[in-house]
């Protein structure tokens, strides 16, 4: 899309209107490669930041100085994920292993979940915080227990990599993602697959996750679109686009602190808001000079962290500010 053609979608924002006003913040600095997933703790205390540099970076409070940093990968991270109490992270790693991160005891390593036999790719902890899901290019689906670290389930999820995982708000549902072009749903506690979400066109899916309140699931996909299904009918409400996504897995995420928006980086260096109901890009958020990878929402504040790739290799805080 031209860049003067991608203008002409953006909803200028007015006193009025409601509508988002995300100004650039800060800009931190401190990984050496791609940012690969930025993850607000659920307290909203920490900014976590994960790289191909093999590293997790935490910032404090949104200041611009980093205050610790977490090394023990053997290669690249691709995927964090918060326990609910914000004080235990997990990471996924080119290195085939999740780890799990003491984040309350300085940083200490606390488990090593090995089993996967390709990448691992994306990571999220339920929100009981007693199981971790993960997705990896060997196609599986694995569930874990935290407390021992051992491998609970092995789901023959897809039919190639996977690209995410996420539960639903009460830990019940999974979703997972994958390049095999499907969206598929499990029931945590049997494995079973209760759904299969599909396009018709069937593009590689890059990204999903469960709206906030259960209901629905937002997927990208690579060809340039973002979706919300409404997974127990099988049906695609409402379609996104505008942004350039067709060969990363770039994340998105739901905005709720300050009206109802879905925000998600893209491969154009710029961050898309869209209002989401109407549909309409309401926003777009430029500074980065590379690919934005990664997107999280603060879940108090009206604040957006985002990470990009080689060419920029830094993590840009975001706030709304109310037009004078």
């Amino acid at each position: 899309m031209e860049e003067s053609e991608s203008k002409k979608n953006v909803v200028e924002p007015d006193k009025k209107s409601g509508l988002p006003n995300y100004v650039l913040r800060y800009t931190l600095q401190g990984h050496k490669k791609a940012i690969s997933s930025v993850k607000f703790s659920p307290d909203g205390k920490w900014l976590a930041s994960a790289s191909a540099d093999k590293a997790i970076i935490f910032f404090f409070k949104q200041k611009t100085a980093y205050e610790m940093t977490l090394e023990g990968h053997t290669a690249g991270i691709s995927d964090i994920s918060w326990s609910s109490d914000s004080r235990y992270l997990c990471s996924a790693s080119d290195d085939k292993t999740i780890k799990i991160w003491d984040v309350g005891a300085s940083g200490e390593q606390l488990k090593t979940l090995r089993g996967h036999t390709g990448y691992v790719f994306c990571v999220n902890f339920n929100p009981q915080s007693n199981l971790i899901v993960s997705g990896s290019f060997d196609e599986s689906v694995r569930i874990w227990d935290v407390k021992t670290g051992k491998c609970l389930k092995t789901l023959p999820a897809h039919s190639e990599p996977v690209s995410a995982v996420h539960f639903n708000r009460d830990g019940t549902l999974i979703v997972s993602a994958s390049y095999d072009g499907l969206c598929r749903i499990w029931d945590t506690a049997t494995g079973q697959c209760l759904k299969t979400l599909i396009d018709d066109d069937n593009p590689p899916v890059s990204f999903v996750k469960f709206s906030p309140n259960g209901k629905f699931i937002l997927a990208g996909t690579l060809d340039n679109t973002l979706r919300l299904w409404n997974y127990s009918s099988g049906k695609c409400l409402k379609t996104y686009s505008g942004h350039r996504n067709d060969k990363y897995c770039v994340f998105a995420t739901f905005s709720v602190t300050n009206g109802k928006w879905i925000v998600a980086g893209s491969e154009d260096h710029a961050i898309y808001i869209w209002n989401l109901q109407t549909k309409e890009i309401v926003q777009k958020l430029e500074g980065h000079t590379d690919v934005v990878l990664t997107v999280a929402c603060h879940p108090t504040l009206n604040i957006i962290a985002s990470g990009a790739i080689e060419g920029d290799k830094t993590v840009k805080i975001w706030q709304h500010q109310e037009p004078s």
